[in-house]
């Protein structure tokens, strides 16, 4: 993606989720001046850290004692609950040169658990203030440290690249030289050097499908800049292959809300289904199951047709699976609905 569009995802991640958002980039592309202009945006403070410059001491302030308690000062940087909304900017997080300011600042850069604040050592940052992070690539022609994979899965990378056309607007909108921008309409590959492709071996994770799962709830971006957003949290393989699944509505499985809620709508498809795709339905129903078991009458007997409609392997398995929760398996093992689920009960009882 070019800056222009950096600064949309960053905007929309900021406002809508506490999700930490990380700008890979070549040197020169823009990174910070993006950043500043997306904060000025959407009027929020900005505050640079420097991390090549820091120590630990800088991050998490110098010890005092109180009484009998060790306390942490608060840094001069840090933003207190009642100031304007702000973000903080980790700049150059890979130049950090000690091991240890590193590590001090991972506990930062991570999006703060479910109902808990963000937070680094002994301070609590305000939900209203937010963090983002910018890198160059680690290809061997900068001096920066390579940063480990459980790093890197905690964070959105947003990897950015020099382009022509947004460069030229921004160009003219700073009146930068007419011989600098002519030349340049003329010779645009004169912009800048690529550099080597930026790879951080970013690949699909549990946290990572929750952050795509936040993102789809929370934020909307542009189309074609939706793949390579989510290609920065599992991997471009994964990403790509999750944007063909939703593009085919036709082929994809039912869902348990379907089985449960519309029978008599989706009937026809669900005996249809392939048992690859028969496999995803019941995997989804069987979680859905296990986190809410309690089922009106009516979503009790879908459950019973969809279960008729099933090849008899995938039946048996599916059957083995209810059982195992309680409420459910006192359910279909009323005498009504024998005639679907009394042969796999009893292949069940055999095999034990």
């Amino acid at each position: 993606m070019n800056i222009e569009q950096m600064k949309i995802v960053i905007k929309e991640i900021i406002t809508k989720t506490d999700l930490t958002p990380c700008v890979v980039g070549h040197r020169g592309v823009g990174k910070s001046a993006g950043i500043i202009q997306a904060c000025r945006e959407i009027d929020r403070k900005y505050v640079s850290l420097r991390l090549g410059q820091m120590e630990v001491g800088d991050l998490v302030g110098i010890p005092f004692r109180e009484g009998e308690v060790m306390n942490w000062s608060r840094p001069s940087w840090w933003p207190g609950d009642d100031e304007p909304p702000t973000v903080v900017h980790c700049d150059e997080l890979n130049r950090a040169q000690q091991e240890d300011t590193l590590q001090a600042i991972f506990q930062f850069v991570e999006p703060p658990a479910e109902g808990l604040l963000r937070s680094l050592h002994t301070h609590h940052l305000s939900k209203r203030h937010k963090v983002v992070v910018s890198i160059n690539p680690p290809d061997g022609t900068y001096q920066v440290a390579t940063l480990d994979r459980a790093l890197i899965d905690r964070m959105v990378m947003l990897f950015v690249e020099t382009d022509y056309h947004c460069w030229a607007r921004y160009a003219t909108e700073r009146e930068l030289s007419g011989d600098v921008r002519q030349f340049l309409a003329g010779n645009s590959g004169m912009l800048a050097r690529q550099g080597a492709p930026m790879d951080l071996q970013v690949e699909p994770t549990e946290r990572g499908w929750e952050m795509v799962s936040i993102l789809r709830k929370s934020c909307r971006f542009p189309g074609d800049l939706e793949m390579e957003v989510y290609a920065g949290i599992i991997g471009k393989e994964a990403a790509v292959t999750f944007m063909r699944w939703l593009a085919d509505r036709k082929g994809r499985p039912l869902t348990a809300t379907e089985i449960l809620n519309d029978w008599t709508t989706v009937a026809e498809k669900a005996e249809k289904q392939r048992d690859d795709i028969q496999a995803a339905t019941i995997n989804d129903l069987t979680a859905t199951l296990e986190t809410t078991p309690l089922l009106t009458p009516e979503q009790e007997a879908n459950l019973v047709f969809y279960i008729a409609v099933l090849p008899r392997d995938l039946r048996f398995g599916f059957v083995k699976s209810l059982l195992k929760i309680p409420e459910i398996a006192l359910g279909i093992a009323q005498d009504k609905y024998d005639s679907v689920v009394f042969e796999a009960i009893q292949g069940i009882s055999r095999e034990a």
